[in-house]
């Protein structure tokens, strides 16, 4: 019998393995995502109307990027600031808006008009008065 094949194919996954166990990981994701996508989600499928339950655990997805000195995701403060807004806190909502304006400048349009609307007191819908030409 020969060794021979035995040997190569050996030498062949060890250094194989070797590689494997020397490969430098690939670099760190730029933002700490975690479950922010699906929060987005399930608010568009209650056609943008974001759940207040959310806010908690995003202020804590903050709390845990700034821990991990990670960057918190693009629109992450915008929708934590619109939830912020649902729930009638003005002021913690326009810091949010204008924070994610600030990390994201791509964004300054929108949210400009955003932080725009919350300047703009809400306008009641008051039916016209019709004239009677009698």
């Amino acid at each position: 019998m020969n060794a021979r094949p035995w040997n190569c194919r050996i030498l062949v996954w060890g250094g194989v393995m070797a590689l494997i166990g020397c490969a430098q990981q690939g670099p760190p994701p730029l933002y700490l995502w975690e479950t922010f996508p699906r929060m987005q989600y399930d608010a568009l499928l209650r056609h943008g109307a974001g759940s207040p339950e959310q806010i908690p655990a995003m202020e804590a997805q903050v709390e845990k990027a700034r821990a991990a000195n990670t960057a918190l995701p693009p629109g992450f403060r915008a929708h934590l600031g619109m939830l912020k807004l649902s729930v009638g806190d003005h002021d913690r909502a326009r810091e949010l808006l204008m924070a994610e304006k600030a990390s994201f400048p791509e964004s300054a349009s929108y949210m400009d008009r955003l932080l725009k609307q919350l300047q703009v007191p809400a306008r009641k819908e008051v039916p016209a008065k019709k004239e009677n030409p009698a």
